[in-house]
């Protein structure tokens, strides 16, 4: 059985203030090709479905268009877990519907759908909460999925029906998995876990969480390691980390698949793609990644010559940028107008003093004996570190001309 895994599509995405919408757009077309592609059987998106809770009218649809076509006409089954950008009453509400085209949201940690027949497509045989058992025309054996949605320490606790409040969110989900697993989860099937929080292995690497985005763990209160994950399970699809990471064994993997484009400058280099599971009974699992290809590249570039930094922007028109220049000087509203005509894309523009300017502007005294006008110099350059250009000197001028008319 052929699984498809994706997560943290945060559909609605601004960059600042520049819209990713139409590069996401092109990013799911480019997911649903491959699903058909790799002929795939089942797809996991392991949460993050939009950016925030109340998301755009644009982004709603584009999950919708996006789900159905991956759902091959409701032929494959498609399962999408709310992340923590997502409201989980908004990612459950069309479920009933949505159902009967092969398609499962999972908002809340609880949630338990009923047996269905997508007909001519596939049955969901058994459900509890938080799994769902489905069977496939083509295969012999069924697949078992454990979902785990996003909830927060304390929403988990009381949903999964916790009585002792002081329990570890760790011992929370391996006691509610491993119950889970060992009533539905033999080696007559396949056994799967998808979830969308913080994992790490135990004594691992610390992975970092995607900057920008709204953390999850809180010191180390809602760290979950892998080892809390059954034995029966051969694949765990994970969301909300945005690069790639595989934290699981070699023979049971436990994937971060990562986001489908760049969202923050911190990820600019990332190769992003999906990852593309096998899956037997009583077998170990065979995956590997499909890159994606869409989507405008991010990078960050620095110059200390504004001429240098408008020829590169000529020469790289599809990416989006952050811009750092380094100069003695205040940047004029010129420089500014030549750098935001030779590209589309510029997000922010960093102006940095040099360091040897840095360097003088330190300790050094104020003489208040000076006139207005060098005083204001001298402030200027002790609070930013650079000269005062002649552009804003000239309106120094015309706003202490103004002062002294209204004094006379």
């Amino acid at each position: 059985m052929r699984i498809l895994h994706t997560a943290d599509w945060h559909l609605g995405k601004k960059l600042d203030f520049f819209s990713r919408l139409e590069e996401q757009k092109e990013v799911m077309a480019e997911i649903c090709q491959i699903a058909d592609q790799e002929n795939v059987d089942l797809v996991i998106v392991a949460g993050d479905l939009y950016d925030t809770f109340n998301p755009p009218v644009e982004a709603t649809e584009l999950l919708y268009k996006t789900l159905k076509k991956l759902s091959n006409n409701g032929k494959r089954p498609v399962i999408a877990i709310a992340g923590n950008h997502d409201s989980p009453d908004r990612i459950d509400s069309p479920d009933p519907l949505a159902r009967e085209c092969g398609i499962f949201f999972f908002g809340y940690p609880d949630m338990e759908i009923k047996p269905i027949t997508v007909e001519g497509a596939f049955d969901v045989i058994r459900a509890d909460k938080g799994f769902m058992e489905i069977k496939l025309p083509k295969y012999y054996y069924p697949a078992r999925i454990l979902v785990t949605p996003f909830a927060n320490e304390i929403r988990l606790k009381q949903f999964l029906g916790l009585e002792d409040k002081s329990a570890q969110l760790q011992e929370v989900l391996k006691e509610n998995w491993s119950s889970l697993a060992q009533q539905y989860c033999d080696s007559y099937g396949v056994n799967i876990l998808t979830s969308h929080l913080y994992m790490l292995k135990r004594g691992g690497e610390i992975l970092e969480e995607p900057e920008g985005e709204k953390p999850i763990k809180l010191g180390y209160a809602d760290l979950i390691y892998s080892d809390s994950i059954p034995n029966q399970i051969q694949y765990t699809a994970l969301g909300h980390l945005h690069r790639m990471h595989q934290i699981g064994h070699a023979d049971k993997p436990v994937v971060y698949p990562s986001s489908p484009l760049c969202y923050s400058f911190s990820e600019s280099g990332q190769e992003k793609q999906v990852v593309i599971v096998d899956l037997e009974p009583n077998q170990l699992a065979k995956s590997y990644t499909v890159p994606l290809k869409t989507g405008r590249p991010l990078y960050r570039k620095r110059f200390q010559l504004i001429d240098e930094a408008v020829q590169w922007l000529h020469e790289n028109p599809n990416c989006l940028v952050e811009l750092t220049i380094e100069s003695d000087n205040f940047l004029s509203a010129q420089d500014m107008k030549r750098l935001h005509g030779a590209h589309d894309g510029i997000i922010y523009i960093i102006p940095i003093v040099k360091k040897a300017l840095q360097e003088s502007a330190e300790g050094k005294q104020v003489n208040l004996d000076q006139d207005m006008k060098d005083l204001f110099k001298d402030y200027f350059k002790s609070k930013y570190g650079q000269e005062a250009n002649e552009e804003l000197m000239q309106l120094f001028d015309e706003v202490s001309a103004e002062r002294t008319e209204k004094e006379d």
